[in-house]
C-alpha cells in the first residue's frame, strides 16, 4: 500500500508541477508588460495577475480554502505578519489577499528561470548578508506603505520546522510599523505545512489550507521603546491562535 501511495504521490506531484509551469508561462507575457509602467502602478498590476495564477492552480490541485476572519477586510494599508511553514506560503497570500501588498522576499529566489523575473516584480527583495541592502529594502518598504500598498513580512525570517507554533521574532516588522505609525494584521497559514512540507519540494498533497486573519494590532502612540512589547504581543496573540488547530509537542527544560 504505501508504494501505491508513493507512486500516486509522484503522479500528483508532477501533475501539479506541470500545471504550476503552464500557468505561469501564460502569465508571463503579460507580466513583462505591466512591469513597464513602475513598481507601485506595474506591481499592483503584477498582483493581479498572480492572484489568476493561483486561483486556477489550487482548484488544479486540490487544494481549497476556509477563511476565519475575527474582523473586517483592512481597507488602509497595514503590515502582515505571517507565520512560515513552508514554501507554498507566498502562493497562499497571493490567493487569499484581495488587495494588492508586497511580500518581502529572499533574493536568492531572481536566479530561478523565468519565475525569478516574476519573482522580481511582485516581491521587495532583501539581501540578508548585505546590510547595505537590507537598508534598502526597508526604503523601499517604506516608500512601499506611503503609496498605500501593504507589506507581507514573516518575522521568522525563515521556514520554522522546529515542531512549535513559532520560531522567535525579528524586529524589522515591528520597527517599521511603529516608524510609519501603520498597523499590524496578523495572519496564520494554518496547514501549509501538511500540504507541503517545510524541507520537501515533491511532497505536496491535497487537502484543506486554513487561514486566520487575528484582530489588527495598533501601533498609535508607540514609539521604539515599546518595540519589544508590540513584538511579544504579535508572537503571544499568534501562538495562542496556532494552538487552537494543532498540538505540538511540549518544549523540554534546558
Amino acid at each position: 500500500m504505501r508504494l501505491i501511495r508513493n507512486f500516486l504521490l509522484a503522479i500528483y506531484n508532477i501533475h501539479a508541477a506541470i500545471w504550476f509551469i503552464a500557468i505561469m508561462f501564460l502569465i508571463l507575457p503579460g507580466i513583462f508588460l505591466v512591469s513597464l509602467f513602475g513598481k507601485i502602478r506595474g506591481g499592483n498590476m503584477v498582483f493581479y495577475f498572480l492572484r489568476f495564477w493561483a486561483h486556477t492552480w489550487f482548484p488544479l490541485v486540490g487544494i481549497w480554502f476556509k477563511r476565519i476572519r475575527y474582523e473586517q477586510e483592512d481597507k488602509e494599508p497595514v503590515i502582515y505578519v505571517a507565520n512560515h511553514l513552508s514554501y507554498l506560503d507566498a502562493a497562499i497570500a497571493v490567493k487569499v489577499m484581495r488587495l494588492p501588498f508586497r511580500p518581502l522576499g529572499k533574493i536568492e529566489m531572481v536566479k530561478i528561470p523565468a519565475f525569478g523575473f516574476i519573482y522580481r516584480q511582485s516581491v521587495v527583495l532583501v539581501d540578508r548578508k548585505d546590510a547595505r541592502a537590507r537598508a534598502q529594502s526597508v526604503r523601499t518598504m517604506k516608500a512601499t506603505l506611503k503609496e498605500g500598498v501593504s507589506m507581507l513580512v514573516f518575522p521568522e525570517g525563515t521556514t520554522n520546522y522546529t515542531g512549535q507554533p513559532l520560531r522567535n521574532f525579528h524586529d524589522g516588522a515591528f520597527r517599521m510599523a511603529i516608524e510609519m505609525e501603520t498597523d499590524i494584521r496578523p495572519v496564520l497559514y494554518v496547514d501549509s505545512n501538511h500540504r507541503l512540507r517545510a524541507k520537501g519540494l515533491l511532497s505536496l498533497t491535497p487537502g484543506i489550507n486554513r487561514v486566520v486573519w487575528l484582530p489588527k494590532v495598533s501601533v498609535k502612540g508607540l514609539t521604539l521603546q515599546d518595540l519589544p512589547a508590540l513584538k511579544k504581543q504579535v508572537y503571544d496573540m499568534m501562538d495562542a491562535e496556532l494552538r487552537k488547530y494543532h498540538n505540538y509537542p511540549s518544549l523540554q527544560p534546558a
